[in-house]
């Protein structure tokens, strides 16, 4: 009897993430079930046979992709050849939709199913492309409940999943007992520094971070900072540059929860992250900056008036957000 496979590509830290949890789900369920895939070191751990490394080609903006066009284009060959070669029973898609798509297409040519789980955000720019979505899927697994609506209006059959954060993230941690394993003392006022996960993110936001710290410091010098890092990052250049703005920053590559819950309050990137962050009730502002192209084309296709995915759910502004030149050190 032929092994069932099954062929997952996320292209961050989060869909990395995510992809993990679905793959040790499954492995649960179907122990002799064959995975392979696009993404990092969650996917790996959870026994997927990662034949791309995914964290290479997590870039955001219109510049930043044509930057890293050549990693991009590789990557994309590396997935086709592995289709072509081993015929997955089912293509999975999280997130990342530039890319899997494309994907999508070569799979649906090769007779493969997929699966699209995590929605392109449809409903915050772009919203035509669902038609283009639709068909090159045959099922869609979204994450917010108010997504189901759009895919059901456009006849593209759809299930509400449910969020895994909400499942994931912690609250019962002791945060005396992290703070005591950081060095940190129970009553230090800590200001976490959150400038991403991708290394483009890094690029432009790991400045503005470390700029607005010095500016804390100098008016609240009792002040302690945290500054958390993922596993696809280069460490040592975040702590150079770190050491180099002179303020004194705890660098942790800990578990981001017990991060977050160190935290009196934050700075952080766009994101899956400020989700996190408001399932464990810490204040936070949003910070976003990319090329000035990128925005100048984006901003005019986005439809709806917040980029945080706190401000989306909640359906208002209840986090501020910092954009473009607004994203300032003074501000």
């Amino acid at each position: 009897m032929k092994q069932s496979h099954i062929m997952i590509l996320a292209g961050e830290a989060s869909g990395d993430a995510h992809a993990a949890e679905f793959a040790e789900q499954l492995k649960l369920e179907q122990p002799g079930l064959m995975l392979s895939g696009m993404g990092g070191e969650a996917m790996r751990k959870a026994g997927v046979n990662v034949f791309f490394d995914s964290s290479i080609i997590a870039v955001v903006g219109l510049v930043e992709v044509l930057r890293h066009w050549g990693d991009i284009k590789r990557a994309m060959q590396i997935v086709k050849d592995q289709l072509d070669q081993t015929r997955p029973d089912l293509l999975v898609l999280v997130d990342y939709p530039e890319f899997n798509l494309k994907m999508a297409r070569h799979a649906r040519e090769l007779g493969i199913k997929v699966l699209f789980y995590i929605s392109p955000q449809v409903w915050a720019w772009r919203p035509k492309r669902i038609h283009k979505i639709g068909s090159l899927i045959d099922h869609m697994a979204v994450i917010f409940k108010f997504e189901q609506q759009y895919y059901e209006a456009a006849g593209i059959p759809v299930s509400f999943v449910g969020h895994p954060l909400v499942d994931r993230v912690k609250d019962d941690i002791d945060t005396h007992k992290v703070r005591a394993r950081l060095g940190i003392s129970p009553d230090a006022r800590v200001v976490g520094l959150f400038p991403g996960s991708r290394h483009s993110e890094i690029v432009r936001l790991l400045p503005l971070v470390l700029a607005t710290a010095q500016q804390m410091q100098k008016r609240a010098p009792e002040l302690k900072f945290l500054l958390p890092v993922s596993s696809g990052l280069e460490i040592d250049e975040i702590r150079r540059q770190s050491e180099d703005s002179g303020v004194d920053i705890i660098i942790s590559q800990d578990d981001i929860y017990d991060v977050i819950s160190c935290c009196d309050v934050i700075a952080t990137c766009s994101g899956t992250v400020t989700l996190e962050i408001a399932l464990l009730n810490v204040p936070m502002c949003i910070l976003y900056k990319m090329s000035w192209f990128s925005y100048s084309i984006m901003s005019r296709l986005i439809t709806i008036p917040h980029i945080g995915l706190a401000n989306i759910v909640a359906g208002e502004a209840v986090v501020k957000e910092f954009l473009q030149r607004e994203a300032n050190p003074a501000a």
